[in-house]
């Protein structure tokens, strides 16, 4: 790849790293010449901070690499600079506490909607900043890969047919936004096949952040690139996680998916397989 970008978004999670527990030294060396060299990466991911190499991802760096090092997490929740070696939330989008329990009520009600009208059996995650994961495969445990598995596209569809769900994913959203507008609030979701995730932001929100931060010292989205694993189509132009970087403002960027998953991407992506090895081989050749 001859292009030079002068800033990378990636995703974390089978990107990367294999997992949230895998070491993360091989990203590390990556990483660092070009952050040496003022290349800006930005980490942009569901996760929160402390999943991170245990909250300390960015102690791996000297201070001045840490100048160009960014997070965008939580689906858009937070986006962080490193100050002072300690992350730093420059831009959130948190709700107060009556916000918070209202998308828990929002996703409360629709765990009830599934199970009373479709059989659907649920169970949810409370404990995110401004969202909540609903899972929809409650019996399939993706142990440390936290990330979309190539068979559970497939065996989300055979779970919604069964129980009634017949327009599959695009009927869940559906569903989580109207009963958001029942609730007086509108919500962002999406789904990566194990999870409905409903919250107020997601990872366009995180990507615009950046893009607008980085106008000041000249970058375009032209000059980024966006990589990750969850590009693929889960149901008719309804696409996985990672295709939310792809965004007005980012748009003129250049996407790139290293999952080997099988099915169609948006048409932007340019799909290549590999994994993370992929990936940090394009940072290293980047240097």
């Amino acid at each position: 790849m001859n292009k030079k970008y002068k800033a990378i978004f990636f995703d974390w999670d089978g990107t990367a790293v294999t997992s949230r527990t895998a070491p993360v030294e091989d990203a590390v060396v990556a990483m660092k010449p070009l952050l040496q060299q003022g290349t800006k990466l930005v980490i942009v991911s569901g996760t929160t901070y402390d999943k991170i190499a245990g909250g300390k991802f960015h102690t791996y760096f000297t201070e001045e690499e840490q100048k160009n090092l960014f997070f965008g997490l939580g689906r858009g929740a937070y986006n962080y600079q490193i100050t002072d070696d300690r992350p730093e939330i420059f831009a959130s989008m948190i709700p107060d506490q009556e916000g918070l329990l209202k998308i828990h009520d929002i996703c409360y009600a629709i765990h009830v909607k599934l199970l009373w009208e479709y059989g659907l059996k649920t169970d949810i995650v409370f404990s995110r900043p401004n969202y909540c994961k609903i899972d929809l495969m409650v019996e399939n445990d993706r142990g440390d890969q936290l990330f979309m598995q190539g068979d559970e596209v497939e065996h989300l569809r055979q779970i919604l047919k069964q129980h009634g769900i017949e327009s599959g994913l695009k009927e869940l959203i559906g569903i989580a936004e109207q009963t958001g507008e029942k609730f007086g609030q509108r919500v962002s979701a999406t789904c990566d096949a194990k999870y409905l995730e409903v919250g107020i932001s997601c990872k366009s929100d995180n990507v615009d952040v950046f893009l607008e931060r980085f106008k000041a010292e000249g970058i375009t989205a032209e000059d980024c690139s966006f990589w990750g694993d969850e590009f693929v189509e889960i149901e008719h132009e309804l696409y996985g996680s990672d295709s939310f970087m792809y965004t007005e403002k980012s748009k003129a960027g250049d996407f790139f998916d290293v999952s080997a998953i099988e099915g169609n991407r948006p048409e932007a992506v340019k799909v290549l397989g590999g994994g993370v090895e992929t990936f940090l081989t394009f940072l290293k050749e980047q240097a």
